[in-house]
């Protein structure tokens, strides 16, 4: 089940809200959230919620001991991080491992053939973060194992991020109250997730497949070199709408029902630089490595930095997928870090901003290609083409139809996933506080946007049963 499926907005959304809010004690609405978490993730698979029991059951137990025995705190948490990581490894990275072994040796083990856990990656480092902020003293234990297994499966978020510390739902989980305010705001938050993802996201996501094909090295070393770089802007756009589409949604749905979630996207194709770039982009995921790994070894103290910092984007790298590619992209944004953090940072601050903007575009549209292709051939034969070395030219009549055809669905998209349309709102509201025509317009917008934006989706998406969130691979 998807969060951009008509079953799920109309069936499974609208059933757990009827009973959430007939509810009347905020025990009733964790039993009910619990359940239904609990039945979506099992949705496509009930035997995985087994290992997700586990993964909270270590957590858990591995919490409480933390606090019942202070003498041997390092040791417990050791091992219960020890029990997250091999059964991490295990799912997401044995066939991976079992491969490298073979190239590297004379010996031939057989590579297991594992299904990935839906959204292992996302509740694992979840329950990293609570163990870690127990052992630190900065939560309590919880002492529910109910309770840690709601926050670990919240079906809002569970599946694909952001990644939640349970630090800061820690509040909501006992104490949230539901307020209009908030569950009028999570509709319309809800909606444009929705409509990013159900219109934008599986619109370009077309002229992604069409030019940067996965499965055919002789199709794609024909694709004129203006088709790869025009099938990685589309690219671009896909990931960024369709990943920043499922955490509106998550913070949206977290509104309705009165949790909080952080913002996770900050409009990062407006950035300057790659370092501004990544402080944009999946800040959950940033901000997980900077405070459990980067800070741990050391941060900025000079002389550890560049090791530190390799250390993070290796495993950002791993992080995204049991493949090579994941690893050379998260090195190839490793050096454009650290050359701004040594060289050219200050000149990037200095530079006209359209210059600094196209480097952080170039670098990171050409990133892109990295993470799209896992297999190595066909990576380097998209990269070549981008430069015309597979002998396929710059363009043909194929690729500027194209371009006719859909140049104003990628200036929208552009625009879209600026911070501009947000400076307008911004600006009205702020007219409304007195001028009578502003006011209407934006309680016009803010009482009719989200109903519109949810027919279109919903036209969008008759016909196109399932169209599943790229991260779910992750």
């Amino acid at each position: 089940m998807v969060f951009s499926s008509l079953f799920f907005v109309y069936v499974f959304l609208t059933l757990q809200l009827f009973f959430y809010y007939r509810a009347k004690t905020i025990n009733q609405r964790n039993i009910i959230m619990l359940i239904f978490s609990l039945v979506f993730y099992s949705w496509n698979g009930p035997k995985y919620l087994i290992l997700l029991l586990v993964m909270v059951f270590i957590g858990w137990f591995g919490a409480i001991e933390l606090e019942k025995r202070p003498k041997y705190r390092k040791p417990i948490l050791v091992a219960t991080i020890a029990g997250f990581l091999l059964i991490l490894g295990y799912f997401k990275y044995a066939g991976f491992f079992a491969e490298i072994f073979n190239f590297l040796s004379p010996f031939d083990v057989t590579v297991p053939s594992i299904v990935l856990p839906i959204g292992i990656s996302f509740y694992t480092f979840q329950l990293l973060s609570y163990v870690v902020d127990v052992y630190r003293g900065d939560v309590e234990a919880q002492k529910k194992f109910s309770l840690l297994l709601l926050y670990a499966s919240l079906f809002h978020q569970c599946i694909a991020g952001p990644i939640v510390r349970y630090q800061d739902v820690e509040y909501d989980i006992t104490k949230r109250k539901l307020k209009k305010s908030e569950l009028l705001e999570g509709v319309k938050r809800f909606c444009i997730g929705l409509a990013k993802k159900a219109i934008i996201a599986n619109s370009v996501s077309v002229i992604a497949d069409k030019y940067l094909i996965l499965n055919d090295v002789t199709a794609l070393s024909s694709v004129p070199a203006l088709g790869i770089w025009l099938g990685a802007l589309a690219f671009a756009f896909q990931i960024y709408f369709d990943f920043s589409a499922y955490s509106d949604m998550a913070i949206g749905m977290g509104l309705m029902t009165g949790f909080h979630y952080k913002e996770n996207f900050n409009h990062p194709y407006i950035a300057r630089s790659i370092s501004e770039f990544w402080r944009r982009w999946h800040i959950s995921l940033g901000t997980f490595f900077r405070d459990y790994v980067y800070i741990p070894l050391g941060g900025n103290r000079e002389g550890n930095v560049y090791f530190n910092l390799f250390v993070v984007w290796f495993l950002t790298g791993m992080w995204h997928g049991a493949s090579m590619n994941y690893i050379i992209w998260g090195l190839y944004f490793l050096i454009f870090i650290m050359l701004e953090k040594r060289f050219i940072g200050k000149a990037l601050e200095s530079a006209p901003k359209i210059l600094s903007w196209l480097y952080m575009m170039v670098i990171v549209v050409f990133g892109w290609v990295l993470f799209k292709f896992e297999d190595f051939g066909m990576m380097m034969t998209a990269i070549k083409g981008m430069f015309g070395l597979n002998g396929n030219g710059f363009m043909n009549a194929q690729i500027s139809i194209m371009v006719k055809n859909n140049i104003f669905l990628l200036i929208f998209a552009a625009f879209a996933s600026t911070n501009f349309l947000r400076k307008i709102y911004v600006a009205v509201r702020r007219k409304a506080e007195d001028d009578d025509v502003a006011r209407t317009l934006v309680m016009g917008y803010d009482s009719f946007m989200p109903w519109v934006l949810l027919l279109l989706s919903t036209l969008a998406l008759i016909g196109n049963s399932y169209n599943p969130f790229l991260y779910f691979q992750f």
